[in-house]
């Protein structure tokens, strides 16, 4: 490999002290063009996951901590009571940029926990700067836990192996690293050469315009198929395991992931290939007993009928766009998360190894 590879990428930051600004990279435009945009309050950053010029549940979690600081960024020398209520009014507004990810609600949560329990007596530019302190560190924990999702997956990969992923789990949809792509960028600095069939993800393309894009700028090998060509590639022999991140993990294994993961799962299993969902503990929900309980995020028609903003469909036709699927955990062979590898997944596996280490519910 060269050694002029770069680095993974930085898909959001904080510019400045408390009365900064939130910086990240519009994923809307990739992967023409690589470009920056800036948040100066919570409805830049509400209509920046809504619209997924940032996404991935991750990354959607680091948003929406930056987000509450520019909430409270008008009483930041006001009195405690009204701090506070603006920090919760502006919690409460976020939560319904998208409902699916769990990220989103475990970092307003954690954010929330951070003011309230805080010294009553604290200033509240004092309080602010505990909850930006807070959000920089959701974020370097965020890159720390998938690097270390990263090691783990590694290990279950083999060199020359064909891997398949859906959508994009890469650096684009956390702080830095990814979660499945992280698998592969640990496989390559370790020395293994993969090559990557990456679905081209439907409707919004995050296969074909994120997931290559990170890939090829790695500089490991990539080759973009259609949603609908994964079984033929199974076939063929050409793919080996396949590597999937997620949106949210319920108790017992069940996945939910961008819309059209489930068919890849249940392809591998009639294929007699492992499917590994990697993901940080942060996109568990223990609190659902099953997959059937997460809610699904439905997307406008024009997805479908006006991609890209050109007709795809005839005028005035009916279209279903939900953006997620269920997958079963019998469909899956391991959960990778920070902590290790869940073997099978289901809900005593889960709990013995993330119940001890993992976050508030």
């Amino acid at each position: 490999m060269s050694s002029a590879t770069p680095e993974p990428c930085s898909t959001l930051r904080w510019i400045g002290d408390v009365a900064g600004r939130l910086r990240l990279i519009d994923q809307t435009r990739l992967p023409v063009q690589l470009a920056e945009i800036e948040c100066t309050d919570p409805e830049s950053v509400w209509k920046a996951i809504r619209t997924l010029q940032v996404r991935g549940a991750p990354a959607i979690g680091v948003a929406a901590a930056y987000g509450l600081v520019l909430g409270v960024q008008p009483a930041l020398d006001s009195d405690r009571s009204g701090f506070l209520e603006l920090l919760e009014r502006t919690a409460s507004y976020l939560a319904t940029s998208r409902p699916t990810a769990v990220n989103l609600f475990w970092a307003l949560a954690r954010m929330e926990r951070v003011a309230f329990g805080s010294d009553a007596r604290l200033p509240t530019r004092e309080l602010a700067e505990r909850l930006l302190a807070e959000a920089h560190a959701i974020r370097a924990e965020d890159i720390a836990t998938c690097q270390a999702i990263g090691r783990h997956g590694a290990t279950l990969l083999q060199e020359g192996q064909g891997v398949l992923t859906h959508c994009n789990a890469g650096g684009l949809a956390t702080a830095e690293y990814g979660t499945a792509l992280a698998v592969f960028f640990a496989a390559q600095e370790s020395g293994k050469r993969l090559h990557v069939y990456a679905d081209e993800t439907r409707p919004l393309l995050q296969g074909s315009r994120l997931t290559a894009w990170e890939l090829q700028r790695r500089g490991i090998e990539v080759t973009v198929i259609c949603d609908s060509a994964a079984a033929q590639v199974m076939r063929e022999g050409k793919v080996q395991a396949v590597v999937v991140g997620a949106d949210r993990i319920a108790a017992n294994g069940d996945v939910a992931n961008k819309i059209g993961t489930y068919g890849v799962a249940v392809l591998a299993k009639a294929h007699g290939i492992p499917f590994y969902v990697a993901a940080p503990t942060s996109t568990f929900d223990l609190t659902l007993d099953c997959g059937q309980r997460i809610p699904i995020e439905h997307r406008p028609a024009e997805e479908i009928t006006h991609g890209f903003g050109q007709p795809t469909a005839p005028a005035g036709v009916a279209a279903y766009n939900p953006a997620f699927d269920v997958t079963p955990a019998d469909l899956i062979a391991a959960l990778i998360c920070e902590h290790g590898i869940i073997s099978p997944p289901n809900s005593g596996t889960i709990a013995a190894l993330i119940s001890p280490n993992s976050r508030e519910a």
